[in-house]
């Protein structure tokens, strides 16, 4: 970013924890970063007085089409908005999905909003991604797509689900909400087929306030979802088939373009915080790090621990609010597995979930994003090290790693 920008932002903090300590500054689970840039691009267009989707959602979604590597970016109103999008325009009613039990509800609901059956399949327990093994056993003669999802920035098993898809001949519909920046074997996960969904949500990696992008190099896909997001419509008042008024403002696209020239130093960013994270905590009794697969770049949307109750002498709840004494805020994410929803009951599922089961009992979120500084990174350190090795009597002190000069 410019020289002095940094100084000048302005950062707004998310909902702080009523644990929290008044005395203490807090160190927040989410910061938004917005700066003179993104909001001169915001007074432009209102002072044009052009703010609905227009020339500056157009130039947006060729900004990130270029940036990931795919052919079309189609912009919508929320990353719900584009997996519902998806799910429309390749769902017949009664097809199934495959989708993963320990993800965001959208991933999910988006199926049924869709016509179709979401299929719910247990996930991998080091990337608590979607578990590619346990999903080829649910394939029937109505799977129709398999929607993986890239969860907390680290990508699934992409060439795995590649391979069952061309076998089975369905389609991959990949959540990448949490993976803006994310690569894997030197490509953006935005670039492999069949179409990745994108949130712009404030707590994601890049933000337009709300928003979402679809990512396809399916020509015929693109046109649908353009379809799709306004009304059916493929010419003034003319509507070739139902659709919904899901478009993207002009206003919400001057903020992405700013935040898209920022994704690349934003994501490092959260990768050094997340390797100072890692580094302090790793081999911490009762605590277990993020994995992070070979070949791939982790784009570290949040850094979640699993937190085991039987060695720390205390629940992950009660820890949490421990951290939240200290001024250190966090995040369930999430604390009950898809097939637990009430809105699923009468999917038809009798599967067992052992590992997303087990992970929504255990899983706490860490602050990681840009707008830490180190003393902030190495104090989350100390006080998570602080307080396990208190509650598990484990006695090893945290030096943080020399600076350099």
């Amino acid at each position: 970013m410019p020289n002095g920008e940094r100084d000048s932002m302005i950062v707004a903090p998310g909902p702080w924890s009523r644990h929290g300590s008044p005395n203490i500054r807090p160190i927040r689970i989410v910061q938004v970063t917005i700066g003179p840039r993104e909001i001169h691009a915001v007074e432009q267009v209102l002072t044009s007085g052009r703010l609905r989707a227009g020339p500056v959602v157009k130039d947006f979604e060729a900004r990130f089409a270029r940036h990931v590597g795919t052919r079309f970016a189609v912009a919508v109103s929320s990353g719900t908005a584009a997996l519902h999008i998806a799910y429309r325009a390749i769902l017949k009613p009664g097809d199934e999905v495959i989708v993963p039990d320990f993800t965001f509800v959208a991933t999910a609901s988006m199926v049924l909003a869709a016509g179709g059956v979401p299929v719910m399949a247990d996930v991998d327990p080091e990337t608590f991604t979607l578990d590619s093994r346990h999903a080829e056993r649910l394939i029937t003669r109505r799977t129709r797509a398999i929607a993986p999802v890239h969860l907390f920035g680290q990508p699934a098993e992409i060439e795995r689900f590649n391979r069952l898809a061309r076998r089975h001949d369905f389609r991959l519909i990949w959540d990448a909400a949490h993976a803006h920046g994310a690569r894997f074997q030197g490509r953006d996960l935005g670039s492999f087929p069949d179409v990745v969904c994108y949130s712009f949500y404030p707590s994601k990696n890049m933000t337009t306030g709300e928003g979402g992008m679809l990512t396809t190099s399916d020509p015929s896909l693109a046109s649908e979802f353009k379809l799709l997001r306004s009304h059916g419509e493929d010419r003034r008042y003319h509507h070739a088939r139902l659709g919904f008024n899901f478009r993207m403002t002009d206003v919400a696209a001057a903020m992405g373009r700013v935040q898209l020239d920022r994704l690349r130093g934003a994501v490092e960013r959260r990768r050094r915080h997340a390797a100072i994270l890692s580094r302090g905590l790793t081999g911490l009794p009762g605590i277990e790090t993020p994995h992070v697969s070979g070949g791939v770049v982790h784009a570290f949307n949040v850094f979640t621990l699993r937190v085991y109750p039987d060695v720390l002498r205390m629940s992950r709840d009660d820890f949490q609010k421990e951290l939240a004494r200290r001024g250190i805020e966090t995040a369930v994410h999430y604390p009950l597995p898809l097939h637990r929803q009430p809105i699923f009951r009468g999917c038809g599922t009798d599967t067992d979930f052992p590992v997303s089961a087990r992970l929504a009992q255990t899983v706490l979120s860490l602050p990681v994003h840009p707008g830490l500084n180190r003393n902030d990174v190495e104090r989350i350190v100390r006080t998570v090290r602080e307080i396990a090795m208190t509650s598990s009597r484990s006695s090893r002190p945290f030096r943080p790693e020399a600076r350099s000069r």
